[in-house]
Protein backbone atom coordinates (compact mmCIF):
# COMPACT_ATOMS: atom_id res chain seq x y z
CA UNK A 1 0.00 0.00 0.00
CA UNK A 2 1.30 3.70 -0.76
CA UNK A 3 3.10 5.47 2.37
CA UNK A 4 6.05 7.61 3.09
CA UNK A 5 8.83 7.60 5.64
CA UNK A 6 9.22 10.53 8.04
CA UNK A 7 12.40 9.31 10.67
CA UNK A 8 11.72 5.59 11.52
CA UNK A 9 7.86 6.05 10.97
CA UNK A 10 6.32 4.69 8.34
CA UNK A 11 2.87 6.53 7.44
CA UNK A 12 0.52 4.50 5.30
CA UNK A 13 -2.12 6.37 3.24
CA UNK A 14 -5.89 5.55 4.07
CA UNK A 15 -7.62 3.50 0.78
CA UNK A 16 -10.41 5.98 0.59
CA UNK A 17 -7.84 8.34 -0.64
CA UNK A 18 -7.34 6.48 -3.73
CA UNK A 19 -10.72 4.91 -3.48
CA UNK A 20 -11.69 8.62 -4.34
CA UNK A 21 -9.22 9.04 -7.10
CA UNK A 22 -10.69 6.29 -9.15
CA UNK A 23 -14.12 7.16 -8.81
CA UNK A 24 -13.08 10.43 -9.94
CA UNK A 25 -12.76 11.00 -14.17
CA UNK A 26 -9.83 12.06 -15.92
CA UNK A 27 -10.86 15.44 -16.68
CA UNK A 28 -12.07 16.17 -13.03
CA UNK A 29 -8.87 14.91 -12.13
CA UNK A 30 -6.59 17.18 -14.67
CA UNK A 31 -8.21 20.01 -13.07
CA UNK A 32 -7.96 19.16 -9.86
CA UNK A 33 -4.56 17.39 -9.43
CA UNK A 34 -2.31 18.65 -11.93
CA UNK A 35 0.45 16.24 -11.54
CA UNK A 36 -1.82 13.17 -12.61
CA UNK A 37 -1.80 14.30 -16.17
CA UNK A 38 1.07 16.19 -17.84
CA UNK A 39 -1.54 18.06 -20.50
CA UNK A 40 -2.76 19.59 -17.21
CA UNK A 41 0.89 21.18 -16.15
CA UNK A 42 1.39 24.82 -16.57
CA UNK A 43 4.24 26.96 -15.07
CA UNK A 44 2.75 28.77 -12.42
CA UNK A 45 1.39 25.19 -10.99
CA UNK A 46 4.29 23.17 -8.89
CA UNK A 47 2.97 20.15 -6.66
CA UNK A 48 3.08 19.95 -2.60
CA UNK A 49 4.98 16.45 -3.69
CA UNK A 50 5.53 15.27 -7.08
CA UNK A 51 3.45 12.14 -8.73
CA UNK A 52 0.52 12.62 -6.09
CA UNK A 53 -2.17 14.45 -6.24
CA UNK A 54 -2.81 17.45 -3.97
CA UNK A 55 -5.08 16.40 -1.43
CA UNK A 56 -3.27 12.73 -0.96
CA UNK A 57 -0.07 14.78 -0.78
CA UNK A 58 -1.82 17.08 2.08
CA UNK A 59 -2.89 14.12 3.86
CA UNK A 60 0.76 12.76 3.75
CA UNK A 61 2.36 16.13 5.12
CA UNK A 62 -1.04 16.01 7.92
CA UNK A 63 0.37 13.03 9.21
CA UNK A 64 3.69 14.09 9.89
CA UNK A 65 4.60 14.69 13.97
CA UNK A 66 4.08 17.81 14.84
CA UNK A 67 7.67 17.90 16.35
CA UNK A 68 8.68 18.02 12.63
CA UNK A 69 6.68 21.11 11.56
CA UNK A 70 8.99 23.76 11.95
CA UNK A 71 11.63 21.51 9.63
CA UNK A 72 9.02 20.54 7.11
CA UNK A 73 8.62 24.67 7.03
CA UNK A 74 11.61 25.30 6.05
CA UNK A 75 11.76 22.57 3.09
CA UNK A 76 9.99 24.76 0.30
CA UNK A 77 7.36 27.68 0.29
CA UNK A 78 4.81 25.51 -0.81
CA UNK A 79 4.64 23.41 2.48
CA UNK A 80 5.57 26.29 4.88
CA UNK A 81 2.03 27.89 3.11
CA UNK A 82 0.51 24.84 3.40
CA UNK A 83 1.01 24.66 7.15
CA UNK A 84 0.13 27.92 7.70
CA UNK A 85 -3.44 27.31 6.09
CA UNK A 86 -6.92 26.73 7.64
CA UNK A 87 -6.84 23.86 5.57
CA UNK A 88 -3.46 21.88 7.29
CA UNK A 89 -5.67 22.28 10.63
CA UNK A 90 -8.88 20.82 8.93
CA UNK A 91 -7.06 18.36 7.13
CA UNK A 92 -5.27 16.93 10.64
CA UNK A 93 -8.54 16.79 12.18
CA UNK A 94 -9.44 14.26 9.64
CA UNK A 95 -6.57 12.46 9.89
CA UNK A 96 -7.34 12.17 13.96
CA UNK A 97 -3.84 14.29 14.45
CA UNK A 98 -4.90 16.88 16.27
CA UNK A 99 -3.86 17.28 19.74
CA UNK A 100 -4.36 20.09 22.75
CA UNK A 101 -1.58 21.89 24.16
CA UNK A 102 -1.74 24.44 26.65
CA UNK A 103 -0.06 27.79 26.52
CA UNK A 104 0.79 29.61 29.55
CA UNK A 105 2.04 32.96 30.09
CA UNK A 106 3.80 32.73 33.68
CA UNK A 107 5.43 35.18 35.32
CA UNK A 108 8.21 34.62 38.51
CA UNK A 109 7.31 35.28 42.28
CA UNK A 110 8.48 39.43 41.76
CA UNK A 111 6.33 39.40 38.36
CA UNK A 112 9.71 40.98 36.96
CA UNK A 113 9.60 39.12 33.67
CA UNK A 114 6.82 37.42 31.69
CA UNK A 115 7.51 34.66 29.31
CA UNK A 116 5.33 31.80 27.02
CA UNK A 117 5.56 28.08 27.87
CA UNK A 118 3.98 24.75 26.08
CA UNK A 119 2.50 21.79 28.24
CA UNK A 120 0.95 18.57 26.48
CA UNK A 121 -2.62 17.53 27.74
CA UNK A 122 -0.54 15.58 30.42
CA UNK A 123 0.99 18.60 31.86
CA UNK A 124 4.84 17.69 29.96
CA UNK A 125 6.32 21.03 29.30
CA UNK A 126 7.52 20.90 25.74
CA UNK A 127 9.22 24.15 25.75
CA UNK A 128 9.04 27.79 26.11
CA UNK A 129 8.59 29.78 23.01
CA UNK A 130 10.66 32.59 21.86
CA UNK A 131 10.41 35.58 23.12
CA UNK A 132 7.47 37.95 21.92
CA UNK A 133 8.25 40.85 19.55
CA UNK A 134 8.58 44.52 20.35
CA UNK A 135 8.85 46.32 23.45
CA UNK A 136 7.25 44.62 26.33
CA UNK A 137 3.81 45.34 27.43
CA UNK A 138 0.97 45.12 30.19
CA UNK A 139 -2.60 45.23 29.30
CA UNK A 140 -2.78 43.65 26.00
CA UNK A 141 -4.87 40.53 24.77
CA UNK A 142 -4.55 37.23 23.89
CA UNK A 143 -7.13 35.19 21.29
CA UNK A 144 -6.43 31.80 19.23
CA UNK A 145 -7.72 32.35 15.87
CA UNK A 146 -7.27 29.69 13.43
CA UNK A 147 -4.99 27.72 15.91
CA UNK A 148 -2.42 30.86 15.68
CA UNK A 149 -1.70 32.45 19.10
CA UNK A 150 -2.21 36.37 18.74
CA UNK A 151 -1.18 38.99 20.73
CA UNK A 152 -3.06 42.58 20.94
CA UNK A 153 -2.20 46.21 21.51
CA UNK A 154 -1.47 47.08 25.06
CA UNK A 155 0.69 49.49 26.33
CA UNK A 156 5.05 50.33 27.15
CA UNK A 157 6.13 52.48 29.89
CA UNK A 158 9.30 54.08 28.30
CA UNK A 159 11.38 56.50 30.54
CA UNK A 160 8.57 56.57 33.08
CA UNK A 161 5.71 57.17 30.33
CA UNK A 162 3.33 54.78 29.11
CA UNK A 163 2.62 54.54 25.31
CA UNK A 164 -0.93 52.95 23.87
CA UNK A 165 0.04 50.77 21.02
CA UNK A 166 -1.80 49.36 17.94
CA UNK A 167 0.83 46.43 17.26
CA UNK A 168 -0.54 43.25 16.63
CA UNK A 169 1.83 40.03 16.70
CA UNK A 170 0.85 36.07 15.89
CA UNK A 171 2.74 33.24 16.88
CA UNK A 172 2.50 29.95 15.04
CA UNK A 173 2.46 27.08 16.64
CA UNK A 174 3.25 25.19 13.91
CA UNK A 175 6.20 26.68 12.80
CA UNK A 176 7.33 28.25 16.05
CA UNK A 177 7.91 31.70 15.43
CA UNK A 178 6.15 35.09 15.51
CA UNK A 179 5.24 37.30 13.07
CA UNK A 180 3.77 40.94 12.55
CA UNK A 181 0.42 41.45 11.63
CA UNK A 182 -1.21 44.67 10.66
CA UNK A 183 -1.80 46.83 13.19
CA UNK A 184 -5.36 47.63 14.95
CA UNK A 185 -7.25 51.21 13.92
CA UNK A 186 -7.11 52.65 17.04
CA UNK A 187 -4.20 51.95 19.97
CA UNK A 188 -6.20 50.47 23.14
CA UNK A 189 -5.23 48.55 26.51
CA UNK A 190 -7.25 46.93 28.97
CA UNK A 191 -10.00 45.94 26.42
CA UNK A 192 -12.10 43.50 25.11
CA UNK A 193 -11.13 41.26 22.39
CA UNK A 194 -12.74 37.71 21.63
CA UNK A 195 -13.24 35.31 18.19
CA UNK A 196 -16.54 35.11 16.86
CA UNK A 197 -16.66 33.09 13.62
CA UNK A 198 -13.65 33.47 12.60
CA UNK A 199 -13.00 36.90 13.06
CA UNK A 200 -11.20 38.61 16.12
CA UNK A 201 -13.15 41.73 17.51
CA UNK A 202 -11.83 44.11 19.86
CA UNK A 203 -14.05 46.70 21.79
CA UNK A 204 -13.54 49.73 24.41
CA UNK A 205 -10.30 50.17 26.75
CA UNK A 206 -8.18 53.15 27.36
CA UNK A 207 -6.81 54.87 24.53
CA UNK A 208 -3.61 56.98 23.55
CA UNK A 209 -4.29 59.54 26.35
CA UNK A 210 -5.35 57.26 28.90
CA UNK A 211 -8.95 58.35 28.05
CA UNK A 212 -11.65 55.49 28.30
CA UNK A 213 -12.94 54.14 24.67
CA UNK A 214 -16.41 53.30 22.85
CA UNK A 215 -15.33 52.61 19.49
CA UNK A 216 -14.90 48.33 17.94
CA UNK A 217 -13.19 47.02 15.74
CA UNK A 218 -12.82 43.43 13.58
CA UNK A 219 -9.99 41.90 11.82
CA UNK A 220 -10.17 39.55 9.06
CA UNK A 221 -7.36 37.22 8.73
CA UNK A 222 -8.00 36.79 5.34
CA UNK A 223 -7.09 40.01 3.94
CA UNK A 224 -5.07 41.08 7.01
CA UNK A 225 -7.02 43.67 7.93
CA UNK A 226 -8.96 45.95 10.98
CA UNK A 227 -12.16 47.90 10.12
CA UNK A 228 -14.37 49.63 12.16
CA UNK A 229 -17.30 48.40 13.27
CA UNK A 230 -20.43 50.58 15.47
CA UNK A 231 -19.12 51.81 18.27
CA UNK A 232 -20.79 50.84 21.67
CA UNK A 233 -23.44 53.33 23.47
CA UNK A 234 -20.90 54.02 26.20
CA UNK A 235 -17.15 54.07 26.94
CA UNK A 236 -16.07 50.76 28.47
CA UNK A 237 -12.90 49.71 29.91
CA UNK A 238 -11.08 46.88 31.91
CA UNK A 239 -14.29 44.57 30.20
CA UNK A 240 -13.98 41.01 29.02
CA UNK A 241 -15.60 39.92 25.94
CA UNK A 242 -16.62 36.27 24.28
CA UNK A 243 -18.76 34.54 21.67
CA UNK A 244 -22.15 32.79 21.33
CA UNK A 245 -23.69 31.76 18.50
CA UNK A 246 -22.22 33.85 16.13
CA UNK A 247 -22.39 37.40 18.49
CA UNK A 248 -20.22 39.51 20.84
CA UNK A 249 -20.77 39.72 24.08
CA UNK A 250 -19.12 42.80 26.14
CA UNK A 251 -19.63 42.13 30.36
CA UNK A 252 -17.45 43.22 33.21
CA UNK A 253 -15.64 46.16 33.64
CA UNK A 254 -16.71 49.91 34.16
CA UNK A 255 -18.73 52.18 32.27
CA UNK A 256 -18.17 55.72 32.02
CA UNK A 257 -22.78 55.91 32.64
CA UNK A 258 -22.50 53.62 35.30
CA UNK A 259 -21.55 53.97 39.40
CA UNK A 260 -18.99 51.13 40.20
CA UNK A 261 -18.74 47.86 38.02
CA UNK A 262 -21.39 47.36 35.13
CA UNK A 263 -24.00 44.77 35.25
CA UNK A 264 -24.96 45.83 31.78
CA UNK A 265 -24.14 43.33 28.83
CA UNK A 266 -23.18 44.54 25.32
CA UNK A 267 -24.25 41.87 22.42
CA UNK A 268 -23.22 42.95 18.84
CA UNK A 269 -24.78 40.72 15.76
CA UNK A 270 -22.42 40.90 13.36
CA UNK A 271 -25.23 40.15 10.76
CA UNK A 272 -27.09 43.21 11.72
CA UNK A 273 -23.99 45.42 12.64
CA UNK A 274 -25.55 46.72 15.31
CA UNK A 275 -25.26 46.65 19.16
CA UNK A 276 -28.09 45.71 21.62
CA UNK A 277 -27.67 45.31 25.61
CA UNK A 278 -29.10 43.47 28.25
CA UNK A 279 -28.81 43.71 32.72
CA UNK A 280 -27.45 40.53 33.55
CA UNK A 281 -24.00 40.47 33.81
CA UNK A 282 -20.98 39.59 35.93
CA UNK A 283 -19.47 42.57 38.43
CA UNK A 284 -15.50 42.52 38.23
CA UNK A 285 -14.31 39.08 36.78
CA UNK A 286 -11.03 37.94 37.36
CA UNK A 287 -11.41 34.65 35.46
CA UNK A 288 -13.28 33.83 32.36
CA UNK A 289 -13.28 31.18 29.79
CA UNK A 290 -16.04 29.59 27.34
CA UNK A 291 -16.73 26.09 27.54
CA UNK A 292 -19.61 24.14 25.38
CA UNK A 293 -22.53 26.82 25.30
CA UNK A 294 -21.62 28.22 28.46
CA UNK A 295 -19.58 31.18 30.21
CA UNK A 296 -17.49 29.98 33.41
CA UNK A 297 -16.35 33.10 35.40
CA UNK A 298 -14.83 33.84 38.84
CA UNK A 299 -16.04 37.22 40.66
CA UNK A 300 -13.25 39.33 42.54
CA UNK A 301 -15.49 39.44 45.61
CA UNK A 302 -16.57 35.66 45.63
CA UNK A 303 -13.21 33.60 44.29
CA UNK A 304 -14.93 30.35 46.19
CA UNK A 305 -17.67 30.04 43.19
CA UNK A 306 -18.01 29.79 39.63
CA UNK A 307 -20.75 31.83 38.53
CA UNK A 308 -21.75 29.85 35.01
CA UNK A 309 -23.52 31.88 32.17
CA UNK A 310 -26.22 30.15 29.61
CA UNK A 311 -26.40 32.82 26.92
CA UNK A 312 -29.66 31.05 25.61
CA UNK A 313 -31.95 32.17 28.56
CA UNK A 314 -29.45 34.66 30.07
CA UNK A 315 -29.69 33.24 33.23
CA UNK A 316 -26.34 32.57 36.23
CA UNK A 317 -25.82 29.56 38.12
CA UNK A 318 -23.26 29.58 41.21
CA UNK A 319 -21.31 26.59 41.70
CA UNK A 320 -19.12 26.27 44.97
CA UNK A 321 -15.22 26.06 44.29
CA UNK A 322 -13.78 23.09 46.62
CA UNK A 323 -11.09 24.78 49.01
CA UNK A 324 -7.53 24.03 48.27
CA UNK A 325 -5.65 25.20 51.61
CA UNK A 326 -6.59 28.80 51.45
CA UNK A 327 -10.72 30.44 51.44
CA UNK A 328 -9.16 33.35 49.31
CA UNK A 329 -7.13 31.97 46.76
CA UNK A 330 -7.87 33.13 43.14
CA UNK A 331 -7.27 31.32 40.16
CA UNK A 332 -6.81 31.71 36.16
CA UNK A 333 -8.38 29.17 33.76
CA UNK A 334 -7.67 26.92 30.93
CA UNK A 335 -9.55 24.81 29.04
CA UNK A 336 -8.81 20.65 28.25
CA UNK A 337 -10.67 18.07 26.82
CA UNK A 338 -13.74 19.65 27.18
CA UNK A 339 -13.08 20.02 31.10
CA UNK A 340 -11.94 23.23 32.98
CA UNK A 341 -9.05 23.90 34.57
CA UNK A 342 -8.36 26.01 37.80
CA UNK A 343 -4.57 27.23 37.95
CA UNK A 344 -4.24 29.04 41.64
CA UNK A 345 -2.86 32.61 41.98
CA UNK A 346 0.06 30.83 44.55
CA UNK A 347 3.16 29.42 43.93
CA UNK A 348 2.60 27.48 47.08
CA UNK A 349 2.95 23.68 46.13
CA UNK A 350 0.02 23.08 48.88
CA UNK A 351 -2.56 24.63 46.39
CA UNK A 352 -3.43 22.38 43.32
CA UNK A 353 -4.91 22.90 40.26
CA UNK A 354 -8.96 22.00 40.49
CA UNK A 355 -10.47 20.41 37.50
CA UNK A 356 -14.22 21.10 36.88
CA UNK A 357 -16.26 18.87 34.57
CA UNK A 358 -19.16 20.06 33.52
CA UNK A 359 -20.81 16.66 32.18
CA UNK A 360 -19.72 14.32 35.17
CA UNK A 361 -22.08 12.43 37.47
CA UNK A 362 -23.53 15.18 40.04
CA UNK A 363 -20.98 14.96 43.04
CA UNK A 364 -17.99 14.08 41.18
CA UNK A 365 -17.76 17.22 38.81
CA UNK A 366 -14.39 18.09 40.88
CA UNK A 367 -11.23 16.47 40.82
CA UNK A 368 -7.41 17.87 40.98
CA UNK A 369 -4.80 17.46 38.44
CA UNK A 370 -0.95 17.97 38.03
CA UNK A 371 -1.15 19.89 34.85
CA UNK A 372 0.74 23.62 36.43
CA UNK A 373 2.80 26.49 34.77
CA UNK A 374 6.44 26.68 36.36
CA UNK A 375 5.44 30.21 37.58
CA UNK A 376 2.84 32.34 38.56
CA UNK A 377 0.07 31.79 35.26
CA UNK A 378 -1.23 35.19 33.62
CA UNK A 379 -3.42 33.55 31.54
CA UNK A 380 -3.57 30.13 29.68
CA UNK A 381 -5.07 29.46 26.03
CA UNK A 382 -5.65 26.27 24.15
CA UNK A 383 -4.40 25.81 20.99
CA UNK A 384 -5.29 22.46 18.93
CA UNK A 385 -2.81 21.50 16.31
Amino acid sequence: MPGFTVGKKRFIQPNMCFTNLINQDKSTLSQNNHCLFPEALNKDYSPILPGLPDDVAEYCLALVPRSNFPAMGGVCKIWRSFIQSKEFATVRKLAGMLEEWLYFLTTDCEGKESYWEVMDCLGHKCRSLPPMPGPGKAGFQVVVLNGKLLVMAGYSVIEGTAFASAEVYQYDSCLNSWSRLSDMNVSRYDFACAEVNGLVYAVGGYGVNGDSLSSAEVYDPDTDKWALIESLRRPRWGCFACGFEGKLYVMGGRSSFTIGNSKFVDIYNPERHSWCEIKNGCVMVTAHAVLGKKLFCIEWKNQRKLAIFSPEDNSWKMVPVPLTGSSSIGFRFGILDGKLLLFPLEAETAFQTLLYDPNASLGSEWQTCDIRPSGLCLCCVTIKA
